[in-house]
């Protein structure tokens, strides 16, 4: 029954419900899919699948008995191999990460799936620690593109990305700390959102400070909305979670954006060179809300990169996720991050809150913006994947990966919430993303207008052949 891994979590529990098929089915198919693709994508560092199926088997006995658990009691699921599961190791991409021990906890967003009767059917790739905007490491190797194999499925979310793409399971858990669920959701042609910071409890802390969000990435934007109502439950281990949420994200997805203030910045001011196929999928993405009767006007936040300031914040989180290594144990470690590492133990604490500034002076302009608009669109990355295997697309002159995402990282420094939609393909069959970004807590407005481009048949695009 593999047609059901093309299903929606939506439409898996709608299908649950009438009793057209059980949720063995369905992780069976999502199970298969995951196997089938490990040789050339290459999602999942493990499959659970006895594990899942067992999960299924119980969920199945709720849904005849007519009490599911939760909000997706049965729904096949995937987390990232940076969030805690308990009972499988967490080996965060490094080979200095022991999978021995007693793993007996849960990170806040798995327990509150695990609550409402999620099936974990594997643990996803990440780079290293989760340090880059690709996915390839010592531990796990190298993450492809469904679309394209050759191709990179970015990161640092990119297992996560491309199960969702390849149909081995509707839903998966990322994080993000500079872009890493909105690059790989671009790049594999799926939906993905960064929550405000805070709105999805972490534990525990990531060493990436407070620029790190876990998030959804799904099949759409109804998806999201369902997996935030789960996810954004309260857990007393993260000091920082924000306040509970009032109502469902998605009571309010169908209300279009009519009436709603867009601005439309193509380049960020002229700042970021965008390839002329990202650029024209984006701007008729932007039409399409037009429309809708949303209120758009080409308009740019107005401020200068932030890289600096992001890599001083993000490379000296990196130093301090290996301080405790030995030079034995750093050897061991992906050259790259090796190398930001040193940079990042370098910096002094002057330094440190020098970016800290940098991000207060970028969070106020951000704020004056929205005063104003309600909405900020922009392409979620100047470029389509590129070639598997390396930090930058080779000939491209950057130097590290924040190079060649320079839309995403500074929504980052401003904690805001930011969400990628799939608005069409390039030449090659490649996906684009266009970025939709709220003010702080305005996570359900930029729902909301992920969902408009959906339902007015932008958002998405047909699914990889190794699918």
């Amino acid at each position: 029954m593999t047609e059901l891994a093309d299903l929606t979590a939506v439409q898996l529990v709608d299908g649950y419900r009438k009793g057209e098929f059980s949720p063995v089915d369905a992780t069976r198919a999502a199970l298969r899919r995951a196997e089938e693709s490990g040789p050339r994508v290459n999602a999942f560092v493990r499959i659970m699948a006895e594990a899942a199926l067992s999960q299924a088997e119980a969920s199945a006995e709720r849904w005849r008995r007519g009490a599911p658990q939760g909000l997706v009691d049965g729904v096949p699921v995937s987390v990232k191999d940076l969030l805690l599961l308990r009972g499988e190791p967490t080996l965060r991409g490094s080979l200095t990460v022991r999978p021995e021990g007693k793993w007996n906890e849960d990170a806040p967003s798995v327990a509150r799936l695990r609550e409402h009767g999620a099936v974990f059917i594997g643990r996803t790739t990440t780079p290293e620690f989760g340090w880059k905007g690709v996915t390839e490491g010592p531990q796990s190797g190298i993450t492809r593109n469904p679309y394209d194999p050759s191709r990179t499925s970015g990161g640092s979310s990119g297992g996560s990305a491309a199960a969702v793409a390849l149909g081995a399971g509707p839903l998966s858990l990322g994080t993000d700390g500079g872009g890493s669920v909105r690059i790989p959701a671009a790049f594999c042609g799926i939906f993905a959102l960064k929550p405000t910071y805070g709105r999805v409890p972490l534990y525990p802390a990531s060493p990436f400070g407070t620029l790190a969000h876990v998030g959804p990435m799904t099949r759409d934007a109804a998806d999201a909305a369902l997996m935030m109502d789960v996810i954004t439950g309260p857990d007393d281990r993260d000091w920082s979670q924000l306040g509970p949420v009032e109502g469902s994200f998605g009571a309010g997805l169908g209300e279009g954006v009519r009436g709603l203030r867009v601005a439309y910045s193509a380049s960020l001011g002229g700042q970021v060179a965008v390839r002329p196929a990202v650029a024209a999928a984006v701007r008729r993405a932007v039409e399409t809300l037009a429309a809708q009767g949303a209120y758009v006007e080409e308009a740019d936040p107005d401020f200068s990169d932030p890289v600096e300031a992001f890599h001083t914040l993000w490379f000296s989180g990196a130093a301090r996720v290996v301080q405790h290594l030995s030079p034995a144990q750093r050897e061991l470690l992906d050259p790259g991050l090796r190398e930001v590492c040193g940079q990042g133990a370098r910096y002094s604490a002057l330094d440190y809150l020098a970016a800290v500034d940098v991000r207060m002076a970028l969070g106020r302009r951000m704020g004056r913006f929205h005063s104003t608009y309600d909405l900020l669109v922009t392409p979620t990355l100047p470029i389509t994947a590129f070639e598997a295997g390396v930090e930058v697309p080779k000939g491209s002159g950057h130097r590290r990966w924040t190079g060649w995402t320079p839309f995403t990282y500074p929504f980052n420094l401003t904690q805001q919430p930011a969400a990628t939609v799939p608005c069409g393909a390039d030449e090659d069959g490649l996906p684009i993303g266009v970025q939709i970004v709220a003010a702080r807590h305005a996570d359900a407005v930029v729902l909301r207008a992920a969902q408009a481009l959906y339902d007015a048949g932008v958002g998405g695009i047909a699914p990889p052949a190794a699918a």
